[in-house]
């Protein structure tokens, strides 16, 4: 069966992660997707992209943009900037993460789309709130991490200088709202028949992020405490090293605990008034991590993990990347999936998180490469092969060789 969006049209301005990532969720649930592109293609595409056969064909462009069509346009000239507005005149969606004035001034801004489609549901995410007053200021998930809190949060445990997260949080953690945001949105049309304005901005959806535990004492007015979420930024919070490598062990309610100092043969600790119940748990989380670190060093992981998970004590082994590759969990719920990509030939995909059971995600295409898709589009929009044609002579529109 199709997927839950299926009949939905989404025009696709995103580039590089955030937006993409937002999108693909969209097009993995069934909607239908027109990634928008200049002649030179999405920037992401050249990351990793010398790779590959193609190089325009990067491994994070393929990992965030299945499921969709591209169209490449030059919308430098008007004549592409017309096309685009009849795409838009009859879809649900458009969806940009470009900062608002360049997009106002190709006259793609939201005032502008309402003239042609009133019912347009109309996103975009950007760095900073535009009310703010950062809000004409570029952003990269680098900037964001640093000004909103992320890269010091590990000086808070290890009291080090900031470090950068190594995954693209920001841009991943805002494509999610983003698509969040559209979901929404979507529901309210349909209720209402209205279209309506979003913004996702970078900065106030990882300031959220972080604060839902680190606002902590500073919840109340005044404080009552510092900010930070004590037993997280602990610097003795980590996997414990065993005889042959590293476990994340979590024994969380007091059974757990009771039935944890058993196993490891120290029963009295069960006892002892730092650890004994929940209450008094969380003020000795750094002796509690240290006697962890010690215990944990005698068995082996795998030893560890059958003891563990007989007695229903939360516990996992510490995959590397590799590792994931191998995990036999992932294995068994086909995480992941061997393809035959039409320019790379065999490639290796994983699959959309999501599971519905009437409406099944699926995968239905390759990333496409820049253009691939327009001549297509383009028909279905009204064109004639003649008009597709002379686009195609004059590098309105932009097709693979």
């Amino acid at each position: 069966m199709p997927g839950p969006l299926a009949g939905v049209k989404v025009i696709d301005l995103t580039a590089v992660l955030l937006g993409p990532f937002a999108t693909q969720h969209l097009a993995d649930m069934g909607a239908d997707v027109i990634k928008v592109e200049p002649p030179e293609g999405d920037l992401l595409r050249l990351s990793g992209g010398s790779m590959g056969r193609d190089k325009s064909m990067g491994p994070i462009y393929m990992a965030a943009n299945r499921n969709k069509r591209s169209l490449s346009l030059d919308l430098k000239k008007p004549k592409a900037v017309e096309i685009l507005k009849g795409l838009i005149k009859g879809a649900d969606l458009f969806i940009h993460n470009s900062r608002p004035a360049a997009i106002e001034r190709l006259g793609l801004g939201y005032e502008d789309l309402k003239k042609v489609n009133p019912s347009i549901i109309y996103a975009y995410s950007l760095g900073y709130a535009r009310k703010g007053p950062y809000g004409h200021k570029p952003a990269f998930d680098d900037l964001v991490q640093g000004v909103s809190g992320a890269a010091s949060l590990q000086s808070r445990v290890d009291g080090e200088s900031p470090k950068f997260m190594p995954s693209l949080i920001a841009d991943k953690t805002t494509g999610l709202h983003l698509c969040i945001a559209v979901l929404g949105a979507l529901y309210h049309r349909k209720c209402t028949g209205e279209g309506q304005l979003i913004e996702v901005p970078m900065l106030e959806t990882l300031a959220s992020f972080w604060l839902t535990e680190h606002l902590f004492g500073e919840t109340w007015t005044p404080g009552r405490g510092t900010m930070g979420y004590d037993r997280i930024i602990n610097k003795f919070r980590h996997p414990f090293p065993t005889k042959d490598g590293y476990i994340c062990a979590l024994p969380y309610t007091d059974a757990h605990w009771v039935r944890f100092f058993e196993i490891v043969e120290r029963p009295d600790l069960a006892k002892d008034p730092r650890f004994c119940d929940r209450t008094v748990r969380p003020k000795h989380f750094s002796e509690l991590y240290q006697v962890l670190d010690s215990l944990m060093q005698h068995r082996k992981t795998q030893e560890w993990l059958d003891a563990l998970d007989e007695a229903d004590i939360p516990a996992m082994p510490v995959n590397t990347l590799e590792e994931l590759l191998e995990d036999p969990h992932l294995k068994a719920t086909g995480f992941f999936a061997d393809r035959e990509h039409p320019t790379e030939g065999p490639i290796k995909t994983f699959k959309s998180p999501l599971d519905f059971e009437k409406t099944p995600v699926e995968f239905r295409r390759h990333a496409p490469r820049i253009g691939e898709d327009g001549p297509e589009v383009l028909r279905e929009a009204g064109l004639s092969d003649a008009d597709i044609a002379t686009l195609k002579a004059d590098k309105t529109l932009i097709v693979p060789s």
